[in-house]
């Protein structure tokens, strides 16, 4: 078992999930239910052997990571694979149920399959530029296994690009009823929307003329602000976006429900690159492609830096 703060989650958290599940107990020292599970949580980590690890994070002390993963109430567990939360509980449940849940995600100890999946051979298909056939190929993957998230966030995305945001939207659809919402898909709907609000306003310069004008009258106009951001994040302007949504940040975090941060959040998760399937080569990288060596870490490529750059700029705002 192992105390996560913001310091070291990208590496206990992140990157030690592209090769072990990772179950993340969220609690509190004053929590009573929480007192309860904790034990018992070890336990089914000792006796699962190496199967799935076991995080905890004080929920009071690092709020931010609370905050991130959408808790509302404790003890809440949220098991974490390949970079991403994939399902969770809350309450403390008996040890029987524990194990249930586990089970249903925790590797037996089989070799992984290394051929690629529907999702990886569509992918394949979309960088040749055969946009049709990748989506056609994902299209028939969901038709087989609606389940298969990894398969629905391609095909959206991939619609997303392709312009066909009707199709896009219903086909994310599904994914509304999860709890705790997954980022990713979180990202995908807020990209939608940018780009479903952009083409409600003035084409090109002219709206970020109006934008401007108003932000210089007052510079806690929010809403032109937002606007702006919005159609910045529409045109595939990504930094001048997050730039803009900092300056809202910096002066009220709390204004229109954290919408600012929840955006700033969905475009960082658009930027990082695709996670790797789990292996010994993918297992001392970040879900950002950050190389993990000892305590120190050295971004990859310019993305990576710039995702990193854009997180703690976000994080010095927030604290």
């Amino acid at each position: 078992m192992i105390n996560v703060t913001v310091e070291n989650f990208e590496t206990e958290v992140i990157a030690a999930s592209m090769t072990t599940p990772v179950l993340v107990d969220f609690w509190a020292p004053w929590c009573g239910p929480c007192k309860v599970i904790g034990p018992l949580l070890e336990k089914v980590e000792q006796e699962y052997a190496g199967r799935f690890r076991l995080v905890k994070i004080d929920s009071d002390e690092e709020q931010q990571l609370a905050a991130a993963f959408g808790i509302r109430s404790i003890p809440t567990c949220i098991l974490v694979m390949n970079g991403q939360p994939v399902d969770g509980f809350q309450g403390a449940l008996p040890e029987g149920k524990i194990k249930e849940f586990l089970d249903k995600h925790v590797p037996a100890g089989e070799p992984l399959d290394t051929e690629p999946s529907e999702a990886e051979q569509a992918l394949a298909l979309a960088e040749a530029g055969d946009t049709d056939a990748a989506l056609h190929k994902l299209h028939e993957a969901l038709a087989l296994d609606p389940s298969n998230d990894d398969a629905r966030y391609d095909y959206v995305r991939l619609l997303v690009q392709a312009g066909h945001l009707e199709e896009a939207e219903a086909a994310l659809q599904p994914t509304r009823k999860y709890i705790p919402a997954q980022l990713r898909f979180e990202a995908l709907s807020q990209w939608i929307s940018a780009l479903n609000f952009a083409a409600t306003v003035a084409e090109g310069a002219g709206a970020m003329a109006e934008f401007d004008a108003k932000i210089s009258a007052s510079k806690r106009d929010f809403d032109a602000r937002f606007g702006k951001a919005r159609v910045l994040m529409a045109m595939g302007e990504w930094t001048a976006s997050m730039d803009e949504l900092l300056e809202i940040i910096m002066r009220d975090k709390k204004w229109s429900d954290e919408a600012p941060r929840k955006t700033f959040v969905a475009i960082l998760e658009l930027l990082t690159p695709p996670k790797p399937k789990a292996s010994a080569e993918a297992g001392n990288k970040s879900a950002g492609g950050i190389e993990l060596s000892g305590n120190s870490v050295t971004a990859q490529d310019p993305q990576a830096q710039l995702i990193a750059t854009y997180r703690r700029r976000l994080s010095m705002v927030l604290n």
